[in-house]
């Protein structure tokens, strides 16, 4: 008895050694990989998607489709990641804001540093705080003065709850000394709108939203989050520069993947979008719209992810930031 339990042991293991070292097919033929964009179209994450599309298309030989999931700060779009089959086949273009809205919210229905890994970096923009003219504010200072004179507070917008900007927006009013409320919106391209129409104060957004606007005078640019924003706008000062010192930010932007996708399939998806990010005319896409191409492996990327989230987290503690 003992040498036939013995042989089923065996036997068993041998089964499964061999079923773990079966080739993973990937890509499948003729199943589409969808890109979820947890994001409204126009903003850096869904730009930066369309950039690499059909590069990706022609490297992998499937169809390649851009998939737009806005709302609840990203969460719907990155659930719906989640929910799909780990077969490389559905993947997510995060911006940063999906660390924040993981550091700052207990109450998600995943946890990103145990649901979620890393595929690759595809690029980073500095935040640029903006307000709009009519406001009739030059510099940090002038805003600063204005909201601290307003007895109510200002109102200042972001691309959800628990986004990047949320984080820049609150910092920023906690640094500097003045009571403001978040009126959050769908997205990046929103919130724009919403300056330009004057209906917030104050808010920080990528390069890529900034810069077209703020040529067209329809929009003032204050200061920026990091010193990159000097690559994109020379003369515009950092917040640091521009007295609201200890805070230094900037957005990222990078495919991620289920936990349970095979590791195999996220190298081969990072080597390729790592190649497609530096491909000239997606360099040129991307600067020209604000953002820097920069790229990393899986296993850098999940440090990068968990590291972020670590930082947040102490970041809002620090600051008494909650969104629980």
């Amino acid at each position: 008895m003992v040498t036939r339990r013995f042989a089923l042991a065996t036997l068993l293991a041998a089964c499964t050694a061999a079923s773990a070292q079966e080739p993973v097919t990937f890509p499948q033929k003729d199943v589409p990989l969808h890109i979820i964009v947890p994001a409204t179209a126009g903003g850096t994450t869904d730009i930066i998607a369309r950039a690499v599309q059909r590069h990706l298309e022609a490297a992998l030989g499937v169809p390649v489709i851009v998939d737009n999931r806005a709302g609840a700060g990203g969460v719907i779009g990155a659930s719906a990641m989640l929910a799909a089959k780990p077969d490389g086949h559905t993947i997510l273009f995060a911006p940063s804001a999906l660390g924040v809205r993981s550091a700052l919210d207990s109450k998600l229905p995943y946890v990103a540093e145990r649901d979620m890994a890393g595929i690759a970096l595809l690029a980073k923009a500095p935040s640029f705080l903006v307000v709009p003219p009519e406001l009739h504010v030059n510099n940090v200072a002038q805003l600063v003065a204005l909201a601290k004179a307003e007895r109510a507070g200002v109102n200042y917008g972001s691309a959800g709850v628990g986004s990047t900007a949320h984080l820049h927006g609150a910092v920023f009013a906690k640094m500097a000394g003045f009571d403001a409320l978040h009126i959050p919106q769908r997205g990046t391209p929103e919130t724009m709108a919403e300056i330009i129409g004057g209906r917030l104060a104050y808010a920080f957004a990528p390069a890529p939203n900034v810069l077209p606007l703020a040529k067209s005078g329809r929009l003032l640019v204050l200061a920026s989050t990091s010193a990159a924003g000097k690559k994109f706008m020379p003369d515009v000062p950092t917040l640091s520069q521009a007295g609201v010192t200890g805070y230094d930010g900037e957005d990222w932007f990078a495919a991620l993947g289920s936990a349970k996708m095979p590791k195999a399939i996220r190298e081969r998806l990072g080597k390729e979008l790592a190649q497609i990010i530096a491909l000239p005319d997606v360099r040129e896409t991307l600067l020209n719209a604000g953002a820097e191409p920069v790229s990393n492996t899986p296993d850098e990327m999940d440090t990068m992810l968990r590291n972020y989230i670590g930082t947040t987290r102490k970041l809002a503690k620090e600051m008494r930031i909650s969104i629980d």
